[in-house]
Parts: C-alpha cells; sequence; structure tokens
C-alpha cells in the first residue's frame, strides 16, 4: 500500500468517513481479486492528483466482511464515494483513470 491510500477498516470506517472534512472515496478489495490489484496505481495517482480535495483508502472485504455487508458489496473491485459521510455513487469493476475520474467529478459536482 502506498503513502496516498489510506487503509479503513470496521473499527475506525465511521469515524474516518464521517469526520473526513473532503469527500472519501473508499476501494473494496481483496488480496486474491487481479482487477483490485490493477486499480492500486489508478487510485495513488487519482490521490496524488486530487490531494487534500478527496480521500482515498481501501478495505479488504476478507478482513471487513462487516463493511462489505453493510454496503452491499457484492462483486469486488466496488468502490463507493461518500460525500458528508453519505454514500453518493457506487462504481462496480476496474476503471481506468480518465473514466473514474469522470465518474467521481460528476457526483462531486
Amino acid at each position: 500500500m502506498s503513502d496516498s491510500v489510506g487503509v479503513v477498516t470496521q473499527d475506525n470506517f465511521d469515524e474516518t468517513i464521517d469526520n473526513s472534512s473532503s469527500p472519501v472515496l473508499v476501494d473494496f478489495w481483496a488480496e486474491w481479486c487481479g482487477p483490485c490489484k490493477m486499480m492500486l496505481p489508478v487510485l495513488e495517482e487519482l490521490s496524488s492528483e486530487y490531494g487534500e480535495s478527496l480521500k482515498i483508502y481501501k478495505a479488504n472485504v476478507e478482513e471487513n466482511p462487516k463493511l462489505a455487508q453493510k454496503f452491499k458489496v457484492r462483486s469486488i473491485p466496488s468502490m463507493i464515494l461518500f460525500k458528508d459521510g453519505e454514500a453518493i455513487k457506487t462504481m462496480v469493476g476496474a476503471l481506468g483513470k480518465d473514466e473514474l475520474k469522470q465518474k467521481i467529478d460528476n457526483s462531486l459536482a
């Protein structure tokens, strides 16, 4: 994991998301998931580009099954965009950087 993409768990999720002054993108993933691994460089690039205006975290669904269940994550990678503590957009599957950035920007506009 890089320094620019954080890790969130069942234990710190609510506090992390609710207390964020910026929108938050959470990537639900698993170690064995090839498309999930493909997303890491994309998320790292976006994290660098957005800086403090968007925080990006990863949540391992195998280590945090209650979190995956809470947000009805049935397929990974799944990325959920939160604003003011509320889920506003869910994106499923590996996306290219430009496509993901467009979906984020459109959701936050």
